[in-house]
């Protein structure tokens, strides 16, 4: 009888789950167009327009690059606010614009990691007290200053009619890059759209 119980359990396990016949299949996505589940707010294509734009208008700025000695900047998410009504990660659109930079400037920018401020500041300490060698470029005085670093806004105007339900957003961003010894703005950038929607989406 037990042999006949274990039996049914297994056949049981091995018959395929039922259809899910109310959902939809996964699909891949060209992460430059729009998908099944577009709304009116920042979007992946959004990201990925205004990083390449953002980019573009950067390295042609001469402040920025064709110096005899390449810019230290800093970009990263920490002075970028989300001040918009939408819920949005930040660091999906500074991350983006930094690693795009890196690899278009090709040694013209110098990057610098404020994130990796304190592994830097551990590994420094380790090797003046012996505990490490000075790995293979030596010793620096001090960790790398920033010539210039990314802040920049994302704000929005929210507008819906209540009697269609339609709603509509005008999203902007703007970036601009700091001089951060002398305060002043040597470089801005603006990205805009609007979008309406009967059925809007839920960011996350």
């Amino acid at each position: 009888m037990a042999a006949l119980g274990g039996a049914a359990l297994l056949l049981a396990g091995c018959q395929a789950p039922p259809a899910n016949t109310g959902g939809m299949a996964t699909v891949e996505l060209d992460p430059s167009t729009r998908g099944p589940a577009g709304g009116v707010g920042i979007e992946g294509q959004d990201i990925l327009a205004m990083t390449d734009q953002m980019m573009r208008d950067m390295l042609q700025n001469p402040l920025l690059v064709n110096q005899g000695r390449p810019r230290q900047v800093i970009v990263d998410a920490q002075y970028f606010q989300n001040l918009s009504s939408q819920r949005l990660n930040v660091n999906a659109i500074t991350d983006r614009l930094r690693i795009g930079l890196t690899r278009a400037a090709n040694g013209r920018i110098v990057f610098v990691s404020r994130e990796s401020f304190g592994m830097v500041a551990a590994e420094r300490d380790a090797r003046r007290r012996g505990q490490v060698d000075v790995g293979t470029v030596g010793l620096t005085r001090a960790q790398a200053g920033a010539d210039y670093r990314l802040v920049g806004r994302i704000n929005s105007i929210d507008q819906r009619n209540p009697r269609t339900g339609v709603v509509q957003r005008y999203n902007q961003v703007t970036f601009e890059m700091v001089d951060m010894e002398r305060g002043t703005i040597v470089w801005s950038g603006l990205y805009e759209f609007a979008r309406a929607a009967a059925d809007d989406v839920i960011y996350r």
